[in-house]
């Protein structure tokens, strides 16, 4: 009815009478929706409540818990060619099997016999460096034997000198006492001439102190040479002297340069020596690095260099092996914001690719198909992908992991933090804030009693 006029006949006219209005106004509509509407906004009151555990999803993958478990690629330190293949891909090796045989490449190599040639080079010079030594030895012993002799010729020719001046003195008094037997002789001579003339003399007197005076210049003209050739005898001596003392010194000196020749030819061949040992042990490590083994327990991967005849470089990798013995874990990569929220023995809840799984991420207690684990290590320095990654490893206290996982494969993870209720958690999602800044308790404990 349309209302115009404000006369209503509505109170006089009951409408229920009649069957259509009968069939509007006597049935009660959308009651049982109401009472549905108030059941579920009682039970998503009540569900806001429930507790919610925050988390940290993330993606990762399967690796191992230790570096030297993870599979790598054997390289070889020489260049060099393929020669023959011991193995296939998929095979097992054990710690010291040969995988390949490997050729030189080098001309400097080419020789079978190389290290043979070189120990032989080795043995020689070793005997040239004794030689030098027996040189030293008697050039030694030669010094030693000159300076000996220079001071036995010394203490000779010292007393040359000595008995020279000796004798010097000696043929100087003999000399002086000539001189006063002429000055008699002459006196008496002198004396006899005197006489002779005054009668007192004969001439026969005169004659013979003429004859002594004559006897005594002559002895005095000896002695005077004696005294002369005496002190010539010093002067030699002094000679000799000086003369032994630069000619030993001058052969010493010889043998000395002789010893430091031989020394310094002895140093230089032992260095020969040394540079042939090293040549000898370089060249039977490389006769070694010709065979390709394995470093480890494992399983070939794959044949990066494959084919006979196939050369590379040093550093090339040839074959790639992955070990048969290893722990798995799961790397994780974590935001920036997130990172401080992540904390060593955290519990991460692990779903692997290829295993069906139910995940509630907020009640992990429920959850189908996920795997315990913990926080073992937390990289310190960003990775490449603008993430921190995080290291986990299976929990002990809970179920183990699938004995059919290889590493490589991937994983979802979520770290579980603190417990909140629903509705703040959606509060905080529709806001976009970070999760509450969590520390476990036993952190919180340490901090406490330090601060005490």
């Amino acid at each position: 009815m349309l209302n115009i006029s404000n006369n209503s006949i509505s109170k006089n006219i009951d409408l229920t009478s009649f069957k259509s209005g009968k069939n509007i106004f006597t049935k009660e509509y959308y009651k049982t929706f109401r009472k549905f509407l108030l059941a579920a906004s009682i039970i998503m009151l009540i569900i806001l409540f429930l507790p919610w555990t925050q988390n940290i999803s993330s993606k990762g993958n399967v690796t191992t818990l230790q570096p030297n478990q993870r599979p790598q690629t054997l390289q070889s330190q020489i260049p060099g060619r393929i020669e023959e293949w011991f193995v296939r891909e998929g095979d097992f090796v054990k710690k010291g099997d040969t995988i390949l045989r490997i050729s030189e490449i080098k001309s400097d190599y080419f020789d079978t016999r190389l290290t043979e040639r070189t120990q032989e080079q080795l043995n020689v010079k070793s005997q040239s460096v004794d030689a030098y030594n027996n040189k030293v030895n008697a050039l030694n012993r030669q010094v030693n034997a000159l300076k000996r002799e220079k001071t036995l010729k010394l203490k000779q020719a010292n007393n040359k000198l000595l008995q020279s001046r000796l004798q010097v003195k000696s043929d100087s008094i003999d000399f002086k006492a000539a001189k006063i037997k002429n000055t008699i002789a002459q006196t008496q001579f002198d004396r006899v001439i005197n006489l002779q003339k005054e009668g007192l003399k004969a001439v026969k007197d005169v004659e013979e102190k003429r004859a002594k005076l004559q006897e005594a210049a002559a002895k005095l003209i000896s002695q005077e040479n004696k005294y002369l050739a005496s002190q010539n005898k010093v002067i030699n001596a002094k000679i000799e002297l000086s003369t032994i003392t630069a000619n030993y010194d001058d052969k010493i000196a010889k043998a000395n340069s002789d010893l430091f020749t031989a020394k310094s030819a002895a140093l230089d061949t032992k260095a020969q020596v040394s540079k042939l040992e090293i040549n000898v042990a370089n060249y039977a490590r490389r006769n070694s690095l010709l065979y390709i083994t394995a470093p480890q327990d494992g399983f070939i991967n794959k044949a990066i260099k494959s084919g006979i005849g196939e050369t590379f470089k040093e550093g090339d990798q040839l074959v790639g092996i992955m070990p048969a013995n290893y722990e798995l874990a799961v790397e994780m990569f974590v935001r920036p914001i997130d990172l401080p929220l992540v904390h060593i023995d955290e519990d991460v809840r692990v779903q692997f690719d290829g295993w069906p799984a139910i995940v509630f991420s907020g009640w992990p207690n429920v959850s189908y198909g996920t795997y315990g684990a913990k926080v073992v290590a937390i990289e310190n320095f960003i990775s490449e992908n603008g993430m921190y990654r995080v290291l986990i490893a299976p929990n002990p206290d809970d179920h183990p992991w699938p004995t059919a996982i290889r590493v490589g494969s991937g994983a979802k993870t979520i770290a579980l933090l603190e417990n909140v209720p629903i509705w703040f958690e959606l509060w905080r999602q529709i806001n976009s804030f970070p999760p509450n800044f969590y520390q476990p308790k036993g952190k919180k404990d340490n901090s406490t009693k330090k601060e005490k």
